[in-house]
């Protein structure tokens, strides 16, 4: 969710129900190193009483750095530890969803972290997949050296790093993972609707559920989550003008928080948020170059607002999906050995945040 979780997307949806939502993924390498770009994106929302960020990174002393100064100088409730990148520039070094294959250095940075976490009392929670591919599985093991180490919880994206974000997630594995750990598992993968993440947690038994691409241009899905998990199904099925009020209320917190630059930013959500409404092509082109307020309403202006929301695409996959790799990219020889070696990580972790 690297580009999307920023303070503004994250207190729309706050405004819309309950829920902890974590901001994008940042490089420890970045915040110790004190990257602008990585300080610009640790900016919290008005109505963020919980300050929550997931740190990525590979070296123990440097993660234990970056979360100091996350508890310190940013005053965070909660780190989250993302060891589940599948990005081939980030596995390709021995980084991001393929760092779990090797157990020691895993360990290693994740009880570096909840030590530095454990002065400011902060709680840590880690998350992975199910492995590398079918053939090089790792949850299990990395939830038991997490909570070894003194992870609060943990979550399991229920992929493998092979598949991405293609198929169906396993939530089977979940179903093993709370089995197999005395600390709160959350589950996380085909989370496209309220129903869907009552149903993971009646079947796997996990604590609760992280949502990440089923929100992209619906942000009303905490609205039916909150609902769903104090009994009540909601489903709410905004018209096409409420949808151009919340473009609109997206448009200006982005502005809010990132100066006029957040119209620009603002053009990558169009396409998820008129998914499915008839909103010719001319228009939707013109919606993903927007550049102030004045076109943005203009555009907005001319739909038909009374349009009811296309419930075809109630429980269909959002965002990037993609086909399953062939192969995984890693460094040579990393599945010789469950153990790091001589293997150098230098390069495993980008100097700077977002991408």
């Amino acid at each position: 969710m690297a580009g999307v979780t920023n303070a503004a997307f994250r207190q729309l949806c706050a405004e819309q129900g309950a829920g902890l939502y974590v901001c994008e993924m940042i490089t420890s390498r970045g915040l110790v190193y004190g990257d602008h770009k990585t300080k610009d994106m640790l900016a919290f929302a008005d109505n963020e009483k919980i300050r929550s960020v997931q740190l990525y990174g590979v070296d123990p002393q440097m993660m234990a750095d970056a979360t100091r100064i996350l508890c310190t100088e940013y005053h965070v409730d909660h780190v989250d530890l993302n060891f589940g990148c599948p990005v081939p520039k980030v596995t390709r070094k021995g980084g991001g969803g393929v760092l779990p294959w090797k157990r020691d250095r895993f360990r290693s940075v994740v009880a570096a972290v909840v030590q530095a976490a454990d002065e400011f009392d902060v709680p840590v929670s880690v998350k992975t997949r199910i492995g590398i591919d079918d053939d090089h599985v790792t949850f299990i093991d990395s939830a038991k050296a997490a909570e070894d180490a003194g992870a609060a919880a943990v979550c399991l994206h229920a992929r493998s790093v092979a598949e991405a974000y293609s198929g169906h997630s396993h939530w089977q594995a979940i179903a093993e993972l709370v089995s197999a750990v005395n600390i709160p598992v959350i589950g996380n993968g085909d989370i496209w609707e309220a129903r869907d993440a009552v149903d993971m947690v009646e079947q796997t038994g996990c604590a609760g559920v992280e949502v990440g691409r089923g929100c992209l241009g619906r942000p009303w899905l905490f609205r039916d989550l909150a609902d769903a998990f104090c009994g009540c199904q909601t489903q709410t099925l905004p018209t096409l003008g409420e949808v151009c009020e919340m473009v609109r209320r997206h448009a200006e917190l982005l502005v809010k928080y990132q100066g006029m630059h957040g119209l620009v930013d603002m053009r990558k959500h169009m396409a998820w948020y008129f998914k499915g409404f008839p909103v010719g092509g001319e228009t939707r082109h013109a919606l993903g170059k927007i550049s102030n307020f004045d076109e943005l309403d203009e555009l907005l202006t001319s739909l038909d607002h009374d349009a009811p929301f296309p419930v075809k695409e109630l429980g269909k996959a959002r965002g990037r999906q993609g086909t399953p790799r062939r192969k995984v990219v890693m460094p040579m020889g990393w599945l010789d050995s469950r153990t790091l070696d001589d293997h150098d990580l230098s390069e495993a972790e980008l100097g700077i945040s977002g991408g």
